[in-house]
């Protein structure tokens, strides 16, 4: 088999993966998330770098704990706002927190 035919194997199995291991936070990630943090999580949009976002990828940028995470998105940290009244749950925010935490390189 061709390095091209595994590489392409390779990648559908990592995206038929990753719903499962995230619960729909890759979709809600994209949804509510992205246009801030980047869709690779480094921050690095328009409005990201005007609101200076953190760089995901990095040890740096994952400095906070699970819970800090979850609470940040559900009420809101400077100058996010707090996703709970737009409908995100407590779990969802903990799934949101697990695929954050897989940017990190």
């Amino acid at each position: 088999m061709n390095w091209t035919i595994k590489a392409t194997l390779l990648a559908s199995a990592v995206m038929i993966a990753a719903p499962a291991a995230y619960g729909d936070a890759a979709a809600t990630y994209t949804a509510k998330c992205a246009s801030c943090h980047g869709a690779d999580g480094k921050g690095q949009t328009t409005m990201g770098k005007k609101q200076k976002a953190k760089d995901y990828t990095t040890a740096e940028g994952q400095k906070w704990t699970d819970e800090e995470g979850v609470k940040a998105i559900l009420e809101g940290k400077a100058p996010m706002k707090g996703y709970k009244e737009k409908g995100i749950t407590e779990a969802d925010a903990k799934d949101l927190v697990k695929y954050i935490r897989a940017f990190k390189k």
